[in-house]
């Protein structure tokens, strides 16, 4: 049992090295991860929801210090997302309808990032009209509180595919944003955190370790890399969806 725990551990600080480099925290694979294991499920979403909140707020620190952020682009998206995310949060859909269809569009997005056309350059890059951004916020919210997922998956691609970030500054904006969704989820469901484990330090101290590699690593590569981590990232969340593991 001591050694599945610890394997367990240094699961989840590769999946938060991965995830973090993105801006992304890794919700859905501490999710997939504790499966694998076989931790009870009432266990489950309370610790990758508290696992998230903790590396996104690392990350956030970290992109947001290295000027990786911009708050007119982020504004408009948290309008939306946040009141949505509440309300997708209470909506239960049949599993076999919506999971697999959110897996293909990962799946679609990721294959759009590792497409040999250039997405844009820094020079190209423009502030996202407020109504659409706020319309779209409220989409991925949604999409957010069905899953129950920090959102990014969902933000970064759209961020890079309308030209609104450039790689680097969408993983600071995601960052961010996947923090706010996440505290809100945390506050609308403090209940569950009765069910946390006795090895949540032990998982925590993973996860922030593996947020300090992936922060590093995103902030110093090339950005065509981080393109590339975010495809592999969102791969690996579609398979989640679809149930390929």
């Amino acid at each position: 049992m001591i050694d599945a725990t610890y394997a367990l551990a240094a699961c989840i600080f590769f999946g938060a090295a991965l995830y973090s480099s993105v801006g992304h925290a890794g919700a859905s694979a501490y999710i997939a991860l504790m499966a694998l294991f076989g931790l009870p499920a009432q266990v489950m979403r309370p610790t990758a929801l508290v696992l998230n909140v903790i590396v996104a707020t690392f990350t956030s620190a970290r992109f947001v210090h290295a000027g990786l952020f911009r708050w007119r682009t982020l504004w408009p998206f948290l309008i939306g997302a946040i009141p949505m995310a509440f309300i997708g949060g209470g909506i239960i859909l049949p599993t076999h309808f919506y999971r697999p269809l959110v897996g293909v569009v990962l799946w679609l997005s990721a294959a759009r990032l590792l497409w040999p056309k250039p997405l844009g350059t820094a020079d190209d890059v423009k502030d996202p009209p407020i109504i659409v951004a706020i319309a779209a916020g409220a989409g991925i919210g949604l999409l957010s509180g069905l899953t129950g997922t920090g959102g990014g998956i969902f933000l970064s691609p759209l961020l890079l595919f309308l030209g609104w970030a450039t790689p680097r500054a969408a993983s600071g904006i995601a960052a961010v944003f996947i923090l706010v969704n996440s505290i809100s989820g945390l506050l609308g469901n403090l209940a569950s955190l009765q069910q946390l484990p006795e090895t949540l330090p032990l998982f925590a101290g993973a996860a922030l370790a593996g947020a300090l590699v992936g922060t590093t690593l995103g902030i110093r590569l090339p950005s065509t890399m981080i393109v590339r981590a975010l495809a592999l990232v969102l791969i690996v969340a579609g398979a989640k969806m679809i149930g390929v593991y």
